[in-house]
Formats: C-alpha cells, structure tokens, sequence
C-alpha cells in the first residue's frame, strides 16, 4: 500500500517558517516528480511547488517564488518544503504528491497537513 505521510505544519506568526516533511513508504518515487499543493478554506487546491526526479529542477506557483523551497532525498524517499517569510494568506491544508505532470493532478496525495498563519 502507498502512503505518502506529511509531518511539520502548525500555528506560526507572520514573518516565520516552517519546513514541511513528506516520507513515501510502500514504493519508491525516486524516478518521479513530486511536490506540494494546498487548499485553504473555500478555494480550490493549487499548485505549490514540485521537484524532478533528480532534484536539478524545481518550480514553484508565484505567490511562493522566493520564499519557499522545495528539495527531496531519494535515499529516504522523502520530499520537504521549507517555507520562509509566510504570510496569513499561506494558510491552508498543504498536501504532498508523487507521480504527475506539470498542470496534470498527481497520481498520488498524501492525507494533508495544516499550516496557519496569524497576523
């Protein structure tokens, strides 16, 4: 059974970070892109940010460009978001995924992991 497990999210004061885990168990995705999407209340889940299988490429929606980072370790089957200068409006549910193309929905999610950001 696949199982992608996210770690790291909590309540942070505008201005801090946070760095987000995400540990793959039950298949390796070492040959896949993988990164980050959200939901906050009301709205549609988005695009955050995803990484190549390789970790040589990464990209990243706008509103996260220069303030988040994402990076991964095959050996460990694990992907992580560093968060950095958040924002109230970064509040959200933020989910892991595997397995997709750019523009395209991932093949697998993890159960999501909620931030908040208080002004």
């Amino acid at each position: 059974q696949v199982q992608l497990v996210e770690s790291g999210g909590g309540l942070v004061q505008a201005g801090g970070s946070l760095r987000l885990s995400c540990a793959a168990s039950g298949r390796t995705f070492s040959g896949d892109r993988m990164g980050w999407f959200r939901q906050a209340p009301g709205k549609e889940r988005e695009f955050v940010a995803a990484i190549s299988w390789s970790g040589a490429n990464t990209y990243y929606a706008d509103s996260v460009k220069g303030r988040f980072t994402v990076s991964r370790d095959n050996a460990k089957n694990t992907v992580y978001l560093r968060m950095n200068s958040l924002k109230p409006e970064d509040t959200a549910v933020y989910y892991c995924a595997a397995r997709f193309n750019l523009g395209a929905l991932p093949d697998y999610w993890g159960q999501g992991t909620q931030v908040t950001v208080s002004s």
